[in-house]
């Protein structure tokens, strides 16, 4: 999380707990780095940024797996939101990381997982509520590292005072539906607060996979191009398989 830079990222590595580690660092220090600044990119042009700055991770991870026997299989999820110039906000997708956006008490999930589930609730064959407790849940068709490629899903919008992001893993989303999300968000608190509530339930209900979690808040949206104050809050809790909790990070 580089909130000056108005970049947010989440990364759920695989491949084994050491290997998905590096993965999932790899990827978020590449995209950070690549990604740059934004001032005077059009939509189009900050969208190829994007798109590029993921395809060098996946590049990159990718050769790590060849080079170092031990990172084979290694990949990570990452969904990464960029809020910058012209109110805007863009986000980078591959897995099953999600994006959501609060919005005058309306929240809907602005990504769309790249999955087996969600390839069969698209052909009709599962409903969403089957999807959640379905044997192949966390089977993903899409990670960054697994190949020599990757195509990332884009997406943009515009953004306004008072929007809250929610950016979280599958640890998270599959333990918690989206009405209750919405109600932590909704009740009185901060963003440190909200994540606090939501790694809690989260564990409450199981905890059986990392849960990681960040929610970015605008508070203002200036008249002025690429005015915009933000409150945020990242934790990530990793889950024995138990359910316990061993570390806060």
């Amino acid at each position: 999380m580089v909130p000056e830079r108005g970049i947010f990222a989440v990364a759920d590595g695989m491949g084994g707990h050491a290997a998905g580690e590096v993965a999932s660092e790899m990827a978020v220090q590449q995209i950070v780095r690549d990604l740059g600044s934004f001032k005077g990119l059009s939509v189009d042009e900050s969208a190829a940024r994007m798109t590029r700055a993921i395809k060098a991770a996946n590049a990159a991870i990718f050769e790590r797996t060849l080079a170092e026997h031990d990172k084979r299989g290694m990949g990570t999820t990452c969904t990464v939101l960029v809020l910058h110039g012209q109110n805007r906000y863009l986000i980078g997708q591959v897995g099953d990381s999600r994006a959501y956006l609060l919005r005058e008490g309306r929240f809907h999930q602005l990504t769309k997982d790249h999955s087996y589930v969600q390839e069969q609730v698209d052909a009709g064959y599962l409903t969403p509520e089957q999807a959640r407790t379905h044997p192949y849940a966390n089977v993903i068709t899409r990670c960054v590292g697994a190949s020599g490629d990757v195509m990332p899903d884009i997406f943009s919008g515009t953004v306004r005072s008072g929007d809250v992001f929610l950016l979280a893993s599958d640890g998270l989303t599959g333990m918690v539906e989206d009405e209750q999300l919405a109600q932590i968000l909704q009740a009185q608190g901060t963003p440190e607060r909200w994540v606090d509530k939501m790694v809690a339930e989260a564990n409450r209900r199981g905890g059986l996979d990392n849960i990681t979690c960040i929610i970015a808040h605008v508070d203002q949206v200036d008249t002025m191009p690429a005015e915009m104050t933000t409150t945020g809050e990242a934790k990530t809790a990793r889950t024995t398989p138990s359910g316990g909790v061993p570390g806060v990070h």
